[in-house]
């Protein structure tokens, strides 16, 4: 291959990665659907984790190496363990996507619930296969009771009635923010959601539209701390106990699918799953719509991957 093809496919690459973080990001302003499941399903999951987790590592022995004269690298030595070109596309692709989602996407859902949360539910259902078959194991019985555990604990907690804080106190937002953040690197566990169940999903939505960069600056503290501690040990899971990691990602993600059914009492402060009535057509094809979504996603992938591989082997 040519200097100038290779360059080609590497923006080409970019952009799709740019396309990826979009995905995620307009995910991750809409409660009950996770940013991570999106990262799953398009096949980036595992290297933005591990990415993460090197990144930390390396502003952690920055900070700590630099100060005592000790050089940088062992700092260095983790930053070039870290997927940069996919990193920075994937941040760019989520910090637009948050922008326009806020302003688009989140009153289009509170238009239309029903029709919305049925193309999430379709999306989630059909991401369940990713991190069933990504573990490249035969499950055991006791990873699928694991799994039953992990989703009866998820749909708990989706189920809890959301609340509304007006003003809330910088340690709150910094704590949310912490705890949110964690979401995002967890499939089936949406970061807008736990924002709802803390009270902050409005007043969060509101600082973002209105660039309230006090409070943004306070969030995005909280977010930071959040990835320090979190994302490490999710990194060491993966790299060490990667089958049963996924295996309570599946778990996760089959939880999760309680928040997200369509036929629920929107227009109330509680989440009681209704049998399917009224509006059920257009829910249900949206659901549909949903699962074709991802298994186009996953075929894609799958013929890139295939491409990858082939065009290793001819090198």
């Amino acid at each position: 291959m040519t200097a100038s093809g290779e360059s080609s496919k590497a923006v080409g690459s970019d952009l799709f990665n740019v396309f990826r973080g979009a995905l995620m990001g307009t995910a991750e302003v809409i409660p009950g659907v996770s940013g991570g499941t999106v990262a799953l399903v398009v096949g980036i999951y595992d290297r933005l984790i591990i990415s993460a987790g090197h990144a930390v590592s390396g502003i952690r022995l920055a900070a700590t190496d630099l100060p005592r004269g000790k050089g940088g690298r062992r700092a260095a030595e983790e930053f070039r363990n870290v997927h940069w070109r996919l990193v920075l596309a994937v941040l760019a692709g989520m910090f637009a996507a948050v922008i326009v989602a806020a302003k688009l996407v989140a009153p289009l859902v509170e238009s239309h619930p029903h029709r919305a949360f049925g193309l999430f539910f379709g999306l989630v259902l059909a991401s369940l296969y990713v991190p069933y078959r990504g573990s490249g194991q035969h499950w055991t019985p006791a990873n699928y009771l694991l799994a039953l555990a992990v989703a009866a604990g998820a749909f708990v907690l989706t189920g809890l009635p959301p609340t509304e804080i007006t003003d809330p106190h910088p340690l709150i937002i910094i704590g949310a923010a912490a705890v949110a953040i964690t979401a995002l690197a967890l499939p089936g566990v949406s970061g807008s959601f736990m924002l709802l169940a803390f009270g902050l999903y409005t007043v969060t939505i509101s600082a973002v539209n209105e660039r309230d960069f006090g409070y943004l600056g306070l969030f995005a503290l909280g977010a930071v701390l959040g990835l320090a501690f979190f994302v490490k040990l999710l990194q060491w899971l993966l790299e060490h106990h990667h089958h049963l990691t996924l295996v309570v990602m599946t778990g996760l993600l089959a939880g999760s699918l309680r928040a997200l059914w369509p036929w629920q009492p929107w227009e109330e402060e509680r989440r009681t799953l209704l049998a399917p009535s009224g509006d059920v057509l257009l829910p249900t094809a949206m659901l549909l719509l949903g699962m074709a979504i991802v298994i186009g996603v996953l075929l894609v992938e799958r013929h890139s991957a295939n491409a990858r591989q082939r065009t290793t082997v001819e090198v």
